[in-house]
């Protein structure tokens, strides 16, 4: 399974996560080229930093939809774990001059829906330009623009060949209201100054080590060092889980027409279908469908 740590300091609350277990899985379902796991294993890190702060049932679902070669993404998180779909697992492109994927270029442009359903009446939907296609910028965008909290975001996916993840996740700092402007100019330098964080992961560091080397030393404007005291809230495992199962498939297929249901029953003798999240089939027969035929 993934980690994820939580907790807050006196001008910030952050998140940490260790996502290479829930991107194997997810390049192991979806069959990824190297740029498409690039992109999607950081929406589904960025989804589960969000997905913290959910309880009970409530789900959060991110959705891109770009014109750029990947055009839509989507991941889902709840209490089970998180999925997610991609509608072109195959579309590549060439890396960059420094060997890093072209995830902006293969995202594009376009628009980010955060979807929460928190079991009201009606769930909240959050939209957000994509600009960058960098789905950390993006993310923190959104945050910036449609709850108004500033928000630092890293996240970052290498793998190890074409069908293993060496790492993948990543972390988020968000100010706190009364953050003052002595810290915010710290924290910048700080981010600055740290390698990225797939360069931490290369280099051993677990999520407690990156945490601590997040808020020690901080430097603001006048080279004054401080040490950020922080406190750990909890530390969670989350998996890559689909909630699909047989009845929910019935459901929708019976909601077609019958004589469609009868035409595709005469060509192919039973009605197969696929989970887009996790890719296991369910196969219905006559017999299944008698009470709707």
């Amino acid at each position: 399974m993934s980690k994820v740590i939580r907790g807050t300091t006196k001008s910030s609350r952050f998140v940490l996560v260790d996502a290479k277990e829930i991107v194997q899985e997810a390049l192991n379902i979806h069959k990824c080229s190297p740029t498409a796991i690039a992109a999607f294993g950081r929406l589904l890190s960025g989804t589960v930093m969000m997905g913290t702060t959910l309880k009970g049932n409530d789900v959060l679902t991110l959705r891109t939809t770009t014109d750029g070669p990947l055009s839509t993404m989507i991941a889902t998180i709840n209490k089970d774990g998180i999925k997610g779909y991609l509608s072109n697992p195959e579309v590549d492109l060439p890396s960059l001059e420094n060997g890093q994927p072209d995830v902006k270029n293969l995202i594009g442009k376009g628009v980010l829906n955060v979807i929460k359903d928190l079991g009201l009446k009606d769930p909240y939907v959050g939209v957000s330009t994509i600009e960058d296609g960098e789905i950390a910028y993006d993310i923190a965008y959104y945050y910036v623009t449609s709850e108004q909290t500033p928000t630092v975001i890293a996240l970052g996916v290498e793998l190890e060949n074409e069908n293993t993840v060496r790492s993948a996740g990543g972390y988020m700092i968000q100010l706190m209201p009364n953050a003052e402007e002595s810290f915010i100019s710290k924290l910048e330098n700080k981010i600055g100054a740290i390698r990225n964080i797939t360069e931490l992961f290369k280099g051993g560091m677990d999520l407690e080590r990156i945490l601590h080397l997040l808020y020690e030393d901080m430097e603001d404007e006048n080279n004054t060092k401080l040490i950020e005291e922080y406190s750990i809230l909890d530390t969670r495992e989350v998996n890559y889980a689909c909630d699909c199962n047989s009845e929910k498939f019935y459901k929708g297929i019976i909601t077609l027409a019958k004589d469609e249901l009868e035409d595709i029953l005469k060509e192919n003798g039973n009605i197969e279908v696929q989970c887009h999240f996790c890719g296991k089939k369910y196969s219905f027969s006559r017999e299944d469908l008698k009470d709707v035929l």
